[in-house]
């Protein structure tokens, strides 16, 4: 996980080379621990979460102390699951790796857990695209990495088919989750190629 991944005016991620955005989801909060200058490490914001074939992108819909949004590799999340508690509304929980930046001690950075709960409406659409998406980019990983690479790039993502998966993708009447179906390339042609996190002053 990287904080505050560079951003278009509107608030929309700035992809990377290969990046397709598959959704779109208004309305949910996001908690995130071991957050440095956090209270007690712990965030929690109310904003929108973008996923593509290589990540999950939260956008706070106000910043929270100098952190505006958080990028989740799908390659760095692991024990993700559907919670579905009776007084309380859906959520996925799980962990994620921290992005590394390079020539840093792995040792210095530590796990993070997080959790999305969606606040308004459904979530039939996003659930069913979030958990087939990590299974997919799991699947070519596993079939397309060599044990000589110790550090996994989550950019190998990129190389997910998505297109059927969007193609036959169940559309909740319920859930307001936004599918792409063409790419919001319009306002710009700007493509990152590395997945090094910027500092909040240099986000975009």
């Amino acid at each position: 996980m990287a904080v505050n991944p560079q951003l278009f005016p509107n608030g929309m991620p700035v992809p990377f080379v290969n990046e397709l955005f598959v959704l779109a989801r208004d309305g949910v909060e996001f908690e995130v621990d071991k957050i440095p200058g956090a209270h007690g490490g712990h965030l929690k914001a109310k904003g929108t979460i973008y996923l593509s074939n290589i990540r999950m992108v939260f956008v706070a819909n106000k910043p929270v102390g100098n952190v505006t949004a958080f990028d989740i590799p799908l390659l760095y999340v692991h024990g993700e699951k559907f919670n579905q508690p009776i007084f309380f509304c859906n959520n996925i929980s799980g962990q994620v790796e921290p992005v590394v930046p390079e020539n840093q001690n792995r040792a210095l950075y530590s796990t993070h857990s997080f959790k999305i709960l969606f606040k308004e409406g459904g979530c039939g659409t996003f659930v069913p695209l979030f958990f087939n998406l990590i299974s997919s980019v799991r699947q070519y990983n596993q079939h397309h990495s060599s044990a000589t690479e110790p550090r996994v790039d989550p950019l190998q993502a990129a190389q997910t088919p998505v297109d059927e998966m969007m193609r036959s993708a169940y559309v909740d009447p319920n859930d307001p989750t936004r599918i792409f179906l063409q790419q919001p390339t319009a306002e710009s042609q700007l493509r990152r190629r590395t997945y090094q996190s910027q500092p909040a002053e240099h986000a975009i």
